[in-house]
Formats: structure tokens, C-alpha cells, sequence
């Protein structure tokens, strides 16, 4: 029954998702996240997600800026590791919708979009 009367309350919007590719320390918290977010993005800007892993790459902490103040996210996989970003790409990648989803599953992210095209047979 509950189902039934279930809905979604939007408290959040995102507009850019931003994945940090070098690791974060798990134990930090939100002021220490988001000093790490001013320090490799430059500043932590309104309705923007900021994402980072740990050096063994099972959890993740995301942390979002509502536009009023933050809020850190963190996720564990039980089981594998999520497929990060690699440095050489640069400090920082910005992510689509369809991409973060793959990664917060643990899949390869990094095929979809444009880098997922097939053009030769």
C-alpha cells in the first residue's frame, strides 16, 4: 500500500556532475571535502556535484552544493570497485546523467557518450 501514495520530492537539482580523479581520504568530512572541491575545482559552485573516490576505489563521498549550503554523500560497493577517472585525463572530468549512473553501479563509464561511438567496422 505504500507504493501507492509514494512520492518524489525534488530537494535537490544538479546541473554539472564533476568527478575528482585523484583519491580522497573516507574519513573526511564536510568541511574537509569541500576543501578538497576548492582546491582541485577552484571553488564549489551552486547545484553542482563533486564526486571522489578512496585510493582502493570501493567508496565513494559526493559532495553537492544546493545553492543554499552542502550536503556529503557517501556510497560503498560491497563488492568490486567503481571505475574511476584517470589521472592522466586531468585532476578533474565533468560526467553526463548516464554516466554517473554507470558509476555509482561500479560500470564502465567511461564508454558511454560520445567515447562510446562506433564509427569504423
Amino acid at each position: 500500500m505504500r507504493g501507492v501514495f509514494a512520492r518524489t520530492v525534488a530537494m535537490i537539482y544538479i546541473d554539472e556532475i564533476w568527478l575528482a580523479t585523484e583519491p580522497l581520504d573516507m574519513r573526511a568530512g564536510p568541511d574537509t571535502a569541500l576543501a578538497r572541491v576548492v582546491q582541485v575545482f577552484g571553488s564549489a559552485r551552486p547545484h553542482c556535484a563533486y564526486l571522489f573516490a578512496n585510493k582502493r576505489g570501493n567508496r565513494m563521498k559526493v559532495l553537492i552544493h544546493d545553492g543554499l549550503g552542502i550536503w556529503l554523500c557517501a556510497r560503498r560497493l560491497n563488492r568490486g570497485k567503481f571505475h574511476w577517472g584517470e589521472t592522466w585525463r586531468g585532476k578533474q572530468l565533468l560526467l553526463t546523467d548516464e554516466q554517473l549512473a554507470a558509476l555509482v553501479q561500479g560500470l564502465p563509464w567511461q564508454r558511454l557518450g560520445a567515447a562510446g561511438v562506433i564509427s569504423v567496422l
